[in-house]
């Protein structure tokens, strides 16, 4: 698979709105699961959203919960992360990778490390 480049972020006020994606130039996104990554300078890599490819099955982290909607097309080759209700602490560079949902949490598996081009979101006012 090509790298995955994300894409969409921007500057937005709090309570504001963005539509990220995600495409690895046009091929199929084949993992059997796929999600979203973020991640603030000097903090480790927050899992946020996992999606089943087979039946569509979702998981988002508490603080995302209500707010994130995670998609992706019916070709399967663009992942999508609605996000509404934009919060500060929502800052950070997203990214997408193949997932897992381990102890309520969003991982990437072990020992990955091809996370590709990520996209900034900035919260603030």
């Amino acid at each position: 698979q090509g790298q995955r480049v994300a894409s969409g972020g921007g500057t937005v006020q709090p309570g504001g709105s963005l539509k990220l994606s995600c495409a690895a130039s046009g091929q199929p996104l084949n993992f059997p699961r796929m999600g979203w990554f973020r991640q603030v300078p000097g903090k480790g890599r927050e899992g946020v959203s996992c999606l089943r490819r087979a039946d569509g099955d979702t998981f988002y982290v508490d603080s995302v919960t209500g707010r994130f909607n995670i998609s992706m097309d019916s070709t399967r080759t663009t992942l999508y992360l609605e996000m509404s209700s934009l919060k500060p602490e929502d800052t950070a560079t997203y990214y997408c990778a193949p997932c897992q949902v381990l102890g309520g949490q969003v991982r990437a598996p072990a020992d990955f490390g091809a996370w590709g081009q990520g996209t900034q979101v900035t919260v603030s006012s």
